[in-house]
């Protein structure tokens, strides 16, 4: 079996919980093979409270976890600049990273791994609102805060809550390989599995959200409709408003056209899908609607300056002309 230790303390995430015991449950379901075992530890081995107030119960004590393991998980949350500081936490992380074949956090339980010294040298992300905290207490720690998730060796280290989602998700299919990863991620109902050097920022997240209701309300329009009839008139149409009064809104809100934003959108979107599947250019155009795979390698060279194809081949996701 594959013990996999999950560590929390008072104040934790509850999602950083759920999330990985849940996809490992259902991979179990799917017949995951040798089977996912999962384990809650504190320190204290006693029914702990997650930052949203619910307990959660069956916690092991830390110390009396014994024998091989799998995977240690640190979880992130609320709580997690107290456990950086608690001795009795740091030593026991030390103690089962010394048996574990890897060991992962999410979000800010890279703070955990960090002050028990387990990350010295390494490459490692952690939520988008605490890598320059990260990087200034543990100057050792090469802080990378863009990507979902980054591995760095037997090292595994997430950013904020859902991505724990697609570190998960990126073990199982290091375990059982992919086709196991998607049905968990199928049975999950979430859209895909991301790859790890997809940006946590996308255009619609790096800037405040729009104070204008219209605006607002057509930004997660857009982002759900990404195939249909999104021109400024379309759009208009469905605010109420005028074309004019809405490019009007849209400059003064985000700085960007309706029809930029669409495009920004769009690329965006394509760019997962050429990254994260094999689906052809032209499959990955229609559903994120452009008219032809010949509009989308254009828009590919204008916003990240390169082709599909050359952006499918690489290592890390490119960053956006002037980003």
């Amino acid at each position: 079996m594959r013990r996999v230790v999950i560590v929390a303390f008072d104040d934790a995430q509850i999602l950083d919980v759920a999330c990985p015991s849940g996809a490992l449950e259902i991979a179990n379901s799917h017949g995951a093979a040798p089977p996912y075992v999962v384990e809650l530890a504190t320190v204290q081995g006693r029914t702990t409270r997650s930052s949203s107030g619910i307990m959660l119960a069956g916690a092991r004590r830390l110390a009396e976890v014994s024998g091989r393991v799998d995977t240690v998980i640190v979880v992130g949350g609320a709580g997690t600049a107290a456990a950086a500081a608690d001795d009795r936490l740091l030593t026991q992380v030390r103690r089962l990273a010394g048996r574990s074949r890897r060991i992962a956090s999410v979000c800010t339980g890279t703070f955990v791994l960090a002050a028990a010294g387990l990350l010295d040298d390494r490459r490692v992300t952690t939520h988008w609102g605490y890598g320059e905290l990260l990087a200034a207490t543990f100057p050792a720690v090469k802080v990378d805060p863009a990507p979902l998730y980054i591995r760095d060796g037997n090292v595994f280290t997430s950013a904020g809550v859902i991505s724990a989602l697609d570190l998960t998700l990126a073990l199982i299919e290091d375990d059982c390989g992919p086709t196991l990863a998607r049905e968990v991620a199928r049975e999950l109902v979430t859209y895909l599995h991301r790859p790890g050097d997809q940006a946590q920022i996308s255009t619609f997240l790096a800037v405040p959200p729009p104070g204008n209701r219209v605006v607002r309300d057509l930004l997660g329009y857009i982002a759900a409709h990404l195939a249909e009839d999104l021109s400024p008139s379309a759009l208009a149409a469905r605010a109420g408003v005028t074309t004019r009064h809405l490019t009007r809104l849209f400059t003064a809100q985000l700085g960007s056209t309706p029809a930029r934003t669409v495009r920004t959108a769009r690329t965006e979107a394509a760019a997962q899908l050429v990254r994260s599947t094999a689906l052809p250019l032209a499959a990955v155009a229609r559903r994120c609607g452009f008219a032809s795979a010949e509009t989308l390698r254009t828009a590919f060279r204008q916003y990240y300056g390169i082709t599909g194809d050359t952006l499918r081949r690489m290592t890390d996701m490119p960053r956006p002309i002037g980003a």
